[in-house]
């Protein structure tokens, strides 16, 4: 009896002297919520570009509530990078006509910045969902490529559009601009 004691003791006395830490990446399925999340609060886009938030992008659902109130006043969709520009609130923006014809309607600011934001800091075949609670339309937009075009870096991407009847998926391409925004383009 003694004799196994002692031994159980020198087993755990070896493992917790002995043991050598053990260090992985999270899974790809799982955001890194450590060390980046405290010390590192930007993310890289697209271009290289550090952005100061992303917006539920990494996460898979962009944050359109957050991205509206970011835009706000600003009307048209030519604000790109130049929003909030030193207070921390960017947000990439996608420019010229995108589902206009599909759903009737163009999009408004803030399924703009979901697309661009999307485009900017969103893996090839990762999708990226919201949906707009004033049209009722769902969008996932999922970039499926990278490509250059006239020097400029471009992405293709699926765009699902769900609601009102409707439920179609449609190839886009962008192509970044010197700006900051995202400017749609047909192949």
């Amino acid at each position: 009896m003694m004799r196994r004691l002692f031994m159980h003791g020198l087993n755990v006395f070896l493992c917790v002297c002995f043991s050598t830490p053990v260090y992985a990446d999270p899974p790809s399925h799982a955001p890194a919520h450590g060390w980046h999340k405290k010390h590192d609060p930007y993310y890289v886009g697209y271009n290289g570009r550090n952005w100061p938030r992303d917006y539920g992008i990494s996460n898979g659902r962009c944050d359109r509530q957050a991205i509206s109130t970011v835009i706000g006043g600003v009307v048209g969709g030519a604000i790109g990078s130049s929003v909030g520009r030193g207070d921390n609130k960017v947000v990439a923006i996608i420019l010229g006509t995108v589902v206009g014809a599909v759903i009737g309607k163009p999009l408004d600011d803030a399924d703009r910045g979901c697309i661009g934001h999307a485009l900017e800091l969103s893996r090839n075949n990762r999708p990226v969902y919201w949906e707009n609670p004033n049209s009722g339309f769902n969008y996932t937009v999922t970039p499926i490529s990278n490509f250059t075009a006239n020097g400029l870096k471009c992405r293709n991407y699926d765009l699902l559009i769900q609601g009102n009847g409707i439920n179609q998926t449609q190839t886009e391409s962008a192509c970044l601009e010197n700006g900051g925004n995202w400017q749609s383009v047909r192949k």
